[in-house]
Parts: C-alpha cells; structure tokens; sequence
C-alpha cells in the first residue's frame, strides 16, 4: 500500500470516527485533557474532524491534488484553504472565544461575546460545509464531463 492510500485511509477513519463520536453525543467529549478541566477532549476530536474531513477528500481524489482543468484547480485551492481554516481552527476559535472550552457568554466585549459566537459557528460549519459543497460540485462536474464524452461519441457514430 502506497503513502497515498494510507494517508486517505487514516484521515477516512478518524473522520468517520468523530463524525459518530460527535452525532452519537458520546460522554468521551466532556472529558477532560487538563487539571483545569477547561479543555474537553471534544474539542480535540473536533479539531481532528475539521482537518481529517477535507484531508480525506485531498487524497482520495487525485484531480483534487494535481488537477488538471481550471474548475479542478479552483476546488483543488479552495480544499486547500478549507484544510488551513481546519488546521487554524483551535487558535482562531480561542481567540474568538477566550478559553478552550469555546463558550460564550452575553459579554458586551467581543471576545467571548455573542458576535464572537456568530462568527465561531460561521468557522465551524464553514469548515464542513466547504469540504462537502467541494467533493459536490467535483462529482457534479464528473457528471457534465461524462455527457460531453457521451455527446462526442454520438456525433462521431452519426457522420
């Protein structure tokens, strides 16, 4: 097994993994990773959730890494940015909210306040929305380039 598939299937697995851990409401989530207990072990699933998700979708596409057509090249960047925001998650939700627990209160200062919350649900669902409106509009492009071929032939049957 190349690299390739090892990462895709790795990122695949701990995707798949958050994903029931966080929809199932585990108890695991409210652990938690410090003597503080104010850094759950949610957010780190969460975190490797908003980096494992996109990350599946750059290996296991490979037009999406090395594209070749310029719709490709531009979900090929914006998967590339959406990765960023998912690797740069932690810090920009810390500092949207103030502490690592990501809660938010009904402060008038912005950090930790409810135009601070706004824009925290705005990166979190961004994140996933981006990664999964990406492979979307790939498959639905597959679909155009499928007829188009199927176009080509027909006419080349009818001369």
């Amino acid at each position: 097994m190349n690299k390739r598939k090892i990462y895709f299937y790795s990122a695949l697995v701990l995707t798949l993994s958050v994903i029931i851990l966080l929809a199932a409401g585990s108890s695991l989530l409210t652990i938690a990773l410090d003597k503080d207990e104010s850094i759950p072990v949610g957010t780190l699933m969460t975190w490797m959730g908003m980096i494992s998700l996109p990350l599946t979708i750059y290996w296991g596409i490979k037009e999406l890494r090395k594209p070749s057509s310029k719709l490709n090249s531009i979900l090929s960047g914006l998967l590339k940015i959406i990765i960023t925001l998912g690797i740069l998650w932690v810090p920009l939700s810390y500092l949207l909210a103030g502490n690592l627990s990501f809660s938010f209160s009904e402060k008038e200062t912005f950090q930790g306040g409810q135009d601070a919350m706004k824009w925290f649900w705005r990166l979190s669902y961004g994140n996933g929305i981006g990664a999964i409106l990406t492979i979307t509009i790939y498959w639905i492009s597959l679909l155009f380039i499928k007829d188009k071929k199927a176009a080509k032939r027909l006419k080349k049957a009818g001369k």
